[in-house]
């Protein structure tokens, strides 16, 4: 059991860091606004994960990625969520740098943003219904469990995982508040890096690797 977990671990361990549209809106908060602000889309982007485990136990996840209409549904509304997020970015109606103090209603648009980018995410989806029965193991116990079990440390490793980027990047917000400058570059790449994935998003089909 030991093994399987750290196996599963180690493997959830090297997806989180590897960048996705999650990590991009991420850091493209903690660049500009400091953080707090990363660390509150972060939330938002874990709070999407418990979604998608919830439904992959309730076997809802199985019932979208059997209709393609449903899957490519949800596909679309990802993707054009996912331009919206980025069409905003580049022409700066987010436009708060260096860390810059935030109103009341920025902490729940900022983990708003982070849960609708994953909670709309098919892949995701795709992601728990795949790789979880892999290290279920059917004679160890309640296969139910088993599957919460590895939900709660997936969102675990990736919390931690995904801090790591928010650190570093919180050093860029720093200099970007010294170098406002610079403030327009960051807005445009990361809202091209964003609006790519939803590009990618948009075109793949149902039959995309998670």
């Amino acid at each position: 059991m030991l093994i399987q977990y750290g196996t599963f671990a180690l493997a959830t361990a090297v997806l989180a860091l590897t960048p996705g549209p999650n990590t991009a809106l991420t850091l493209s908060r903690t660049v500009a606004q400091g953080r707090l602000a990363g660390a509150l889309v972060l939330l938002g982007v874990e709070l999407g994960f418990l979604v998608h485990l919830f439904a992959a136990i309730a076997g809802i996840t199985a019932l979208l990625l059997a209709v393609p209409a449903a899957y490519d549904g949800l596909r679309i509304v990802g993707a054009c969520y996912l331009l919206y997020v980025a069409n905003r970015m580049i022409l700066g109606h987010q436009r708060l740098v260096g860390g810059q103090t935030m109103d009341r209603e920025q902490p729940w648009r900022l983990i708003g943003s982070g849960f609708a980018s994953n909670a709309l995410n098919p892949k995701t989806a795709a992601f728990y219904l795949s790789i979880f029965p892999q290290f279920i193991l059917p004679h160890h116990g309640s296969v139910l469990l088993q599957g919460l079990l590895l939900g709660l440390l997936h969102i675990t490793v990736s919390t931690l995982c995904n801090m790591v980027w928010v650190m570093g990047a919180g050093f860029l917000a720093g200099f970007l508040k010294h170098h406002p400058q610079w403030e327009r570059a960051q807005r445009w790449l990361f809202g091209t890096i964003i609006g790519l994935f939803a590009l990618k998003l948009l075109v793949e089909r149902r039959h995309a690797p998670a």
